[in-house]
């Protein structure tokens, strides 16, 4: 296979691994029955005239299975990350307590379960659709190599099975983290 064809290839597979990372970023800030430190980390909190994420702001705890307790690195921006917790799609009630911020996950009731298995499944098949996309632009690169006649079509066909390939494995690994997530949801 040629240079070009190789970094075609290459380059797929990185967007393909890309997106599989995305998915379960997304993935871990998704509430379940059990408390993760990972379900706020991604917040946005406006602190010292711009937005940080509160990961980098506090030092996030899990005392109880359904708790969180946030300590900010500095009190004054407890205010700030109490907003955020609000205005978020977290649907929690942040009880302020001294220097800290305590955080009660409520059990989930079988519709919210429901709900949030659905956005997973959604999450994952938009994710599955960009993967498409990738492959999508990949065979058409690799039609312009072979076009171009600086390929051979053993390569051409060769090069067009290992985009499907890497398509099929990362398409996997995207349902293998679905089905994680829907049964975390569906059984904590």
């Amino acid at each position: 296979m040629d240079e070009k064809t190789f970094t075609i290839l290459a380059q797929f597979e990185e967007r393909a691994n890309k997106t599989v990372s995305h998915l379960q970023e997304v993935f871990s800030g998704i509430r379940t029955g059990r408390a993760s430190p990972a379900l706020v980390d991604h917040l946005r909190v406006e602190a010292y005239g711009k937005h940080s994420q509160l990961a980098h702001l506090a030092h996030i705890q899990v005392p109880e299975p359904r708790q969180l307790v946030i300590k900010p690195f500095d009190a004054t921006i407890l205010k700030a990350i109490e907003k955020a917790i609000l205005t978020s799609d977290l649907g929690l009630n942040p009880s302020v307590e001294g220097k800290a911020i305590r955080l009660t996950l409520p059990p989930l009731s079988q519709e919210q379960r429901k709900k949030l298995s659905a956005k997973v499944k959604e999450l994952g098949e938009q994710s599955r659709v960009a993967l498409r996309n990738e492959r999508r632009d990949a065979n058409k690169a690799v039609e312009q190599v072979f076009g171009a006649h600086q390929i051979t079509e053993d390569h051409f066909e060769e090069a067009k099975e290992t985009i499907q390939d890497h398509l099929k494995e990362a398409e996997k690994r995207i349902d293998d983290l679905v089905a994680k997530k829907t049964n975390e949801i569906m059984t904590e």
